[in-house]
């Protein structure tokens, strides 16, 4: 698709980030609600909510640049993609998804949901608290979220029945947005819907702050999806015995 048609490529991936905007939207919408009921509810609604965010993205057919770490690796160690072609489709695919989910973020953040929020709400501590997160958790939360979305992904596609595969989208997913994991791609729709949610002047938000949570959430996803998903499976298949995943 890359080569024959670069403009459709970079719409799917921006629609990837449409999905994980609506997913993001509902969960931190049900979010505050739950909090109203019961403190902690709202962590549990958001989990399940921002599951179906996979679900539409994969049925949509929609391209994320988390799950295109683990085909990249693959497709280089299998030697079906050159190290530059594979480079270009992961990276078109990323910028694309945050150009996405700044148009995105921006446009659902003048919905009703997100108006006059308290300073207090669950959507803002939760971004201010992603922000203020040292390196190396960054890192490893975003290894494991992205250990979760791939395993998901996989997983999916060993199910024969559409029902089987929204189950284990929505239950796997559910772990790492449960667990407050660091995805690079679903932090796009996040930050800047809590950026204008906010008006602009959400506590600890700074470009530094922004850069520094997305740079190492990207390495940190890679590791997870691309080297141990992704690098660790193609190895574990490529022997002579027959048994592959």
């Amino acid at each position: 698709m890359i080569k024959s048609s670069y403009l459709r490529y970079a719409v799917r991936a921006m629609m990837a980030c449409l999905f994980l905007t609506l997913g993001t939207a509902i969960a931190f919408a049900i979010a505050m609600k739950g909090e109203d009921i019961a403190h902690g509810l709202g962590k549990m609604l958001y989990a399940f909510m921002f599951s179906w965010s996979l679900v539409m993205i994969l049925y949509m057919n929609a391209e994320l640049g988390t799950s295109n770490m683990l085909y990249m690796t693959v497709g280089v160690y299998r030697k079906r993609l050159s190290v530059p072609l594979a480079l270009k489709i992961l990276f078109t695919c990323v910028l694309f998804n945050l150009v996405g989910g700044l148009i995105f973020g921006s446009i659902i953040s003048l919905t009703g949901p997100f108006q006059g929020l308290p300073a207090d709400n669950f959507l803002l501590t939760s971004i201010t608290a992603k922000l203020d997160k040292p390196t190396l958790q960054i890192v490893v939360e975003a290894m494991f979220a992205n250990i979760v979305v791939n395993t998901a992904v996989l997983v999916s596609m060993r199910m024969k029945d559409d029902a089987g595969k929204v189950a284990a989208i929505i239950f796997i997913i559910f772990i790492f947005a449960f667990l407050g994991y660091e995805h690079v791609i679903a932090n796009f729709p996040a930050f800047t819907l809590a950026f204008w949610a906010s008006g602009g002047h959400l506590a600890g938000m700074t470009v530094g702050s922004v850069i520094h949570n997305l740079v190492f959430a990207f390495i940190g996803n890679y590791i997870g999806g691309g080297l141990i998903m992704g690098l660790g499976y193609a190895w574990l298949n490529q022997s002579k015995s027959t048994y592959v995943d």
